[in-house]
């Protein structure tokens, strides 16, 4: 695909990275068969496909519409389009890199900018997002039956271990899940205890950025990013074998790192250092003998892969393979490359087409009578857990025993 690039985008490396990507596209389709919004909606602007030229068009005419910026906030950026691409086209990036040009020449109303803001102020933020989180948590009995399903239960966290071992990983302990689920990590931690490795994690580090980064606000995104590499640095310099990411969506983030800082010419080298160090908890599980667990008994479990574990992580199936070793009983489910609609803000900034395909991703999940469905991302999470009519854990949960 050749694009004559605007004459004012001309010296910018990420409109140079954009074009690169979009000649490795052959337009072959293969990627609307997967795409969960052209599955839903029908329109080639809302496939992977029709995006890609209303990407190519902005570089090219220097102009977006509304129309336009429509359909790519549609996006989920799910990534599933990558799996099935058979040329490598990083849509991902491509789709980042369209919607930081778009929001700088298209001004949104004032009510999607301030929702944009309020977001990007709030979600990266635990001290800020935790007392609102009580606060909807203590009215929960009174509130309507559609917001009550979107306010998350109380969850306490059960102590960590207080013994050490040689073997030392790092945690991100991340900005929602650190509220809304805080037993997450502990019980990572109480897991990894028991195969011989002391897991912690660092005060000073936060969001991995991702919040910020994929509602366009390129240059607060990658802020967190350098806060959270100046956080770890210093465990990584003495030794720490990995930094451990209990929430795909982080993980999917923090691996990019070396990339979106490659230019930066004080980070650049240590984040190319994060990223290879960062695993996904599934990663480090599958490595490790697990014949020391003895977890409790587990119901019938569907395992729900998030498309950050799948697509950007590629490691669909390691979740399955690990739970598999410690005996849980794992129950069919279909259509497991499509989204749950979650997609980090997707679920409030498109509110119907996510709960749609949150209707989807419930039933496929569903259709071999599983009592309890298990997921990798704290959004997914949340979000399956306000329509299910079973629990939703995260699935280390289940060894932690």
């Amino acid at each position: 695909m050749q694009t004559i690039v605007h004459p004012k985008y001309h010296g910018r490396a990420d409109v140079a990275e954009a074009e690169e990507i979009l000649r490795a596209c052959v337009h072959c389709g293969f990627c609307t068969a997967t795409c969960p919004t052209y599955l839903e909606l029908g329109d080639e602007r809302d496939g992977p496909r029709g995006r890609i030229y209303l990407i190519k068009q902005l570089l090219e005419t220097g102009d977006i519409s509304e129309a336009s910026q429509t359909h790519l906030d549609r996006c989920l950026t799910c990534r599933s389009c990558e799996t099935t691409c058979p040329s490598g086209v990083r849509y991902g990036a491509l789709a980042d890199i369209g919607r930081g040009i778009m929001e700088q020449q298209l001004p949104r109303p004032l009510r999607a900018r301030l929702t944009r803001w309020a977001l990007r102020k709030l979600l990266p933020f635990p001290a800020r997002f935790r007392p609102l989180l009580l606060l909807g948590q203590w009215l929960r009995p009174v509130l309507p039956a559609g917001l009550k399903a979107s306010i998350p239960r109380k969850q306490h966290s059960l102590p960590w271990p207080v013994q050490s071992h040689p073997r030392r990983m790092l945690a991100l302990a991340g900005c929602v899940q650190s509220a809304v689920t805080p037993n997450t990590n502990a019980a990572a931690a109480r897991v990894l205890d028991k195969l011989g490795i002391t897991l912690s994690q660092a005060p000073a580090a936060g969001c991995c950025g991702a919040v910020s980064y994929h509602l366009a606000a390129h240059g607060e995104g990658l802020d967190f990013m350098r806060r959270n590499i100046d956080a770890w640095w210093p465990a990584i310099e003495s030794g720490t074998e990995a930094i451990v990411i209990s929430a795909s969506g982080c993980g999917a983030t923090v691996k990019e790192y070396g990339h979106l800082l490659r230019h930066d010419p004080e980070y650049a080298q240590k984040a190319a250092r994060i990223s290879k160090v960062a695993k996904d908890l599934s990663e480090v599980l599958l490595a490790e003998n697990l014949d020391q667990l003895a977890p409790a008994a587990q119901p019938r479990t569907a395992v729900h892969c998030p498309c950050t574990l799948q697509h950007a992580l590629k490691l669909s199936g390691v979740v399955e393979a690990v739970l598999s070793r410690v005996g849980v009983e794992l129950a069919a489910s279909k259509d497991n490359h499509l989204c749950c609609g979650s997609a980090g803000t997707y679920s409030i900034l498109q509110p119907r087409i996510s709960q749609q395909l949150l209707d989807n991703k419930l039933a496929a999940l569903t259709i071999d009578g599983p009592r309890q469905i298990v997921t990798a991302n704290i959004g997914c999470q949340m979000h399956l857990a306000g329509k299910a009519n079973i629990p939703v854990r995260h699935w280390i949960e289940l060894l932690d025993g």
